[in-house]
């Protein structure tokens, strides 16, 4: 059980490495297309957006199918995406299409993927299995900014999609091998494909939804701009010799996020997950109006801020999807984390589109445009924290009574 919990995350970690390519080589894009921050935030943006509108009807199907059918879907669309993206990308319009096709091979890969982990385990393991999960996918995350630089310094942007469409394609063969042929039993009547009313008479499960939401929200936000954000603020105000890059900067952001996201789901189950989410996102509202005002100040300052708000948002990352499988009645498993995963992403794209709004109207070369940027995610976590307790404010296990996970 132990080796094939780690073959289904390995091969997420596979799937996720190429996930942040464009982010990570977002100031090269913006000069070789000429493009406008709105624009950046939409080719972003796409990802989430093409996840979100197909997410339900796959992780849904799992409730029905062999996961592993709508796995190596999503590995081979991934696949396509990056590949397409070196080979034939030549502007916005194409670069849009393609990466709704990551978005929408990404939605085939992530809860299909957990979901067969999750359907085999049960308690504290599960609880632990899927906060691993996270890590791992997180960890892929974090490290694809590090190598789309590593590849694109050998050999150009399109280097580093080659070798992302390279390692979705193995990700693709570790499914075919490992995964389960045939579908779990069905458990009670069925039900409509996409009727998602039963789980949103779950209480505690929509209220972590709603801090999924809010969670994707701001990360994918980050994750975004971070390394043009950097990129810009050393240019412009200089940065000392032992400054690492921006691409290497994020990277180390990333990795001591994964250790934080563990340790938080950790903590969770000792004080309480309410509690733990509510320190998560206030001290992100925080340093979300921090870093937008760093810039004022120095590049180390920034750098600095960047590395504080992106551990602030892991801090609560795998706490909230443990908080919805654990919610989920066992025959609306699927049907609950696709609204989770459905939620999430368009929080998802929301982020890296308000950003380029905003910097597009005060102009990215103006500090202050950062602020408003990053800062106005204060009152979008802060609005989230509220309505994630007052949605789930009959439900034990969101308002933290219980410390048991």
């Amino acid at each position: 059980m132990r080796g094939f919990a780690i073959a289904v995350i390995a091969a997420q970690v596979l799937t996720q490495i190429g996930a942040f390519t464009l982010p990570a080589l977002l100031p090269e894009y913006l000069r070789r297309w000429s493009l406008s921050a709105t624009e950046a935030g939409w080719l972003i943006g796409a990802f989430f957006a093409a996840y979100v509108v197909v997410v339900p009807v796959l992780v849904a199907l799992t409730d029905r199918l062999p996961a592993r059918r709508i796995y190596l879907l999503g590995t081979g669309l991934t696949a396509a995406s990056h590949l397409g993206f070196a080979l034939l990308a030549e502007g916005f319009w194409s670069g849009l299409l393609l990466r709704a096709m990551a978005g929408i091979g990404w939605a085939g890969c992530y809860m299909p993927g957990l979901k067969v982990i999750a359907e085999r385990l049960e308690g504290n393991a599960q609880s632990r299995a899927v906060s691993w999960h996270a890590a791992g996918v997180g960890i892929a995350g974090a490290i694809s900014f590090a190598v789309a630089g590593f590849w694109a310094g050998l050999g150009g942007p399109e280097a580093a999609f080659l070798f992302s469409g390279g390692a979705a394609l193995v990700a693709f063969g570790i499914g075919a091998v490992v995964m389960p042929r045939t579908a779990p039993r069905a458990k009670g009547p069925a039900r409509r494909l996409l009727d998602f009313r039963p789980v949103l008479r779950n209480r505690a499960a929509t209220g972590w939804i709603i801090g999924y939401t809010v969670h994707t929200w701001e990360l994918a936000a980050l994750r975004a701009w971070a390394v043009t954000f950097l990129a810009l603020t050393i240019t412009r105000e200089g940065a000392p010799a032992w400054l690492p890059g921006p691409t290497a900067l994020f990277t180390a952001a990333g990795l001591a996020g994964i250790a934080i996201s563990v340790t938080g789901n950790e903590t969770a189950q000792r004080f309480g997950r309410a509690r733990v989410v509510a320190w998560a996102m206030g001290a992100g509202a925080v340093m979300s109006l921090l870093t937008g005002f760093s810039p004022l100040v120095s590049a180390p300052l920034a750098a600095l801020c960047v590395l504080l708000w992106n551990a602030a948002i892991y801090l609560d990352s795998s706490a909230l999807t443990a908080g919805t499988v654990q919610a989920a009645g066992p025959e609306l498993r699927g049907a609950t984390m696709g609204l989770h995963s459905m939620c999430g992403y368009a929080g998802g794209f929301f982020g890296p589109v308000g950003v380029g709004l905003a910097l597009d109207g005060m102009g990215a070369d103006n500090p202050l445009a950062w602020a408003l940027a990053f800062g106005h995610l204060a009152l979008v976590t802060l609005a989230g924290l509220w309505l994630l307790r007052r949605v789930a404010a009959g439900a034990d296990s969101v308002r933290g009574h219980s410390k048991q996970a």
